[in-house]
């Protein structure tokens, strides 16, 4: 990619204090679940952010929009650094990076109108002419199929497509930049998915939104995604536009998730990869790279030092020793 990304994350890490002791004051341990994340996002793509339940992958999206304040790290968006900007400084910002969340049905106030709903940011970014803010509700609910009649309901009335369709509404309203989508589709039917990443897709290419696309399922992030990073235990482990990805994945981690995938001829067979063992504990992570335990490519310059994230070809990176001060141990099959 040769423009300038609308998004750098560098370094970032989220970790939460686990308190103990006598009146609970005392931290004992850190829950790192984001540790020591870097990615770029380019103006209009997708880059989707993809790994086990618990790696991170919402974490990292909240702490970027500083739902959760990053413990650590940079977040660069359009050169301004977000973990540096006053609580008022990220107020005016989020007109420009907004969000859209995973259960459609919790997000939304159930006392609340859907008028009142979607109208709701642009009263908080200080838009106070009612007829413009009127206006612009109804441009926005036709854009996501939503009716006139429809504004004056409450949320039980609708179904979960129809909620998500709200909330996409709602993060469309104040006309962001950058839209980071947290499993937006995972609580939906099959059938409803397609229509509401359809739709996306639409309103990507009417207005030239970024997105940062988080989920767990593999083939929804295929269809939909330009870039993808994978992320294992807080760490990103792997990036590449999809087709490197999903054609020659390098990380034995992302080697694995994608063995998982059916085939797409009926006829073809794919060598399913079983890792061993569970994901450790993100407040006692494993030495060196902390996929190791369940490596099977594991060699033992991997159990001592942490790999980092370098490109290996152009626009692919991987954090794995196998691409990176390991070629003595690679050529002699020195393993565990």
């Amino acid at each position: 990619m040769t423009q300038n990304p609308i998004l750098q994350v560098q370094d970032l890490k989220k970790y939460f204090p686990i308190k103990g002791g006598v009146f609970g004051k005392k931290t004992l341990k850190q829950v790192k679940a984001v540790d020591g994340v870097s990615f770029d996002v380019f103006e209009g793509e997708t880059f989707g952010i993809v790994g086990e339940s618990g790696c991170g992958k919402s974490t990292t999206g909240r702490t970027i929009l500083r739902l959760l304040e990053p413990t650590e790290g940079k977040i660069l968006f359009q050169g301004r650094d977000i973990a540096e900007l006053s609580k008022n400084d990220m107020r005016k910002l989020r007109k420009d990076i907004q969000i859209i969340f995973q259960d459609p049905f919790a997000s939304l106030n159930p006392r609340m109108k859907i008028q009142e709903t979607i109208e709701e940011p642009l009263i908080n970014f200080g838009v106070t002419d009612r007829n413009e803010r009127e206006k612009r509700v109804l441009e926005v609910a036709e854009q996501v199929g939503l009716t006139k009649a429809q504004l004056s309901r409450f949320p039980h009335e609708f179904s979960g497509g129809q909620r998500q369709r709200i909330g996409i509404a709602r993060a469309l309203i104040s006309k962001p930049k950058l839209i980071i989508a947290d499993e937006p589709v995972s609580a939906l039917d099959v059938s409803i998915q397609s229509q509401v990443l359809n739709l996306m897709r639409d309103l990507q290419k009417e207005f030239g939104l970024t997105y940062i696309f988080i989920s767990h399922d593999l083939s929804v992030v295929k269809h939909f995604c330009d870039r993808i990073g994978v992320m294992y235990l807080g760490k990103m482990v792997e990036v590449a536009d999809k087709n490197s990805l999903y054609d020659t994945p390098l990380h034995p981690y992302a080697e694995a998730l994608l063995s998982a995938l059916p085939s797409s001829h009926p006829l073809q067979k794919k060598q399913r990869i079983i890792l061993q063992g569970d994901v450790p504990s993100p407040s006692n992570p494993p030495s060196g790279c902390t996929f190791h335990p369940r490596c099977f490519k594991c060699l033992d310059v991997c159990k001592t030092e942490q790999p980092s994230l370098q490109p290996v070809h152009e626009d692919h990176l991987v954090s794995c020793h196998l691409y990176q001060g390991a070629k003595e141990q690679i050529a002699t099959g020195e393993s565990r």
